[in-house]
């Protein structure tokens, strides 16, 4: 009788867990309405004549990103953030996750500048600097940042100014995890050597 009361009791802790739930999620790509058709975007010109002029007209800064596949062919845009006057808050988890989703091959970076102004401000300069790398590692290429503004024309474009790579960065990764060095903690455990 014993056995069959400590089988009992064993029992009993999963039933504590019965009355919890975990929330499963997942995340789906939803289409909308197309905004254009199937001509190869190969120039920043291009990604202007097809966004710019609708993004520029907008009252406060907004992040763009189109998704290409290998021959320049836009699969989709995501219009990632919509921010205020004079700056928009993006982050590149938010900017690629889309890219990740429509299978793309490459990905333009395209922002409005209500002001007016094409210069690329400390953050627009960051925000690049980073997406280069992240897009690097993950193995869809950001291929430009271009900048539109209100009332013109032009525009800023990060690739003709030489200031994306030319080819991949390639990453000296590491094999083993001692080789590893971080500027910062990243973990609160205790260091082992």
């Amino acid at each position: 009788m014993d056995e069959v009361v400590s089988e009992f009791d064993k029992n009993k802790e999963f039933d504590d867990y019965s009355d919890k739930s975990l929330e499963v999620v997942s995340v789906r790509l939803v289409k909308d309405a197309p905004l254009m058709g199937g001509h190869p975007i190969n120039s920043p010109e291009d990604a202007v004549r097809l966004l710019g002029e609708e993004m520029s007209q907008l009252d406060r800064e907004v992040i763009c990103i189109l998704h290409l596949k290998t021959d320049g062919t836009p699969i989709s845009c995501t219009f990632a953030s919509m921010g205020a006057i004079d700056r928009s808050i993006a982050h590149p988890r938010e900017l690629i996750k889309a890219a990740v989703l429509s299978n793309a091959s490459t990905m333009i970076l395209l922002h409005s500048h209500p002001s007016g102004s094409l210069e690329p401000s400390t953050e627009d300069s960051i925000l690049t600097d980073r997406m280069i790398k992240v897009c690097d590692l993950i193995g869809i290429p950001l291929v430009d940042h271009v900048i539109v503004a209100a009332g013109r024309d032009d525009y800023f474009s990060f690739k003709e100014k030489d200031k994306l790579p030319a080819s991949n960065l390639r990453y000296n990764l590491k094999a083993d995890y001692k080789e590893i060095e971080f500027s910062v903690p990243v973990a609160a455990e205790k260091t082992v050597r």
